[in-house]
């Protein structure tokens, strides 16, 4: 990797490791809703990466979670397989 794209790498790294930090801790941040919206799109891209491996139909869910994660992790947002 040539050092022109190891600073871009970095810095973009950099700024997405602040926007997550800052989405995390704000006042106005919805915690929850954000830590359950990150587990439903890594679900979402296990499933559609393992799909062809397994012969399972994934049915994506796009819709953005809500509740709560302690209280109702059925809402976490896991695809169908069907």
């Amino acid at each position: 990797m040539n050092t022109l794209t190891e600073a871009v790498v970095t810095i973009a790294t950099a700024i997405i490791g602040v926007a997550i930090l800052a989405t995390l801790v704000s006042r106005n941040a919805n915690t929850t809703g954000v830590l359950q919206a990150m587990g439903s799109a890594f679900s979402n891209a296990v499933a559609v990466a393992t799909a062809p491996v397994t012969g399972s139909k994934v049915s994506v869910n796009t819709s953005y979670p809500g509740g709560s994660i302690g209280a109702n992790l059925g809402s976490f947002g896991f695809p169908q397989f069907g």
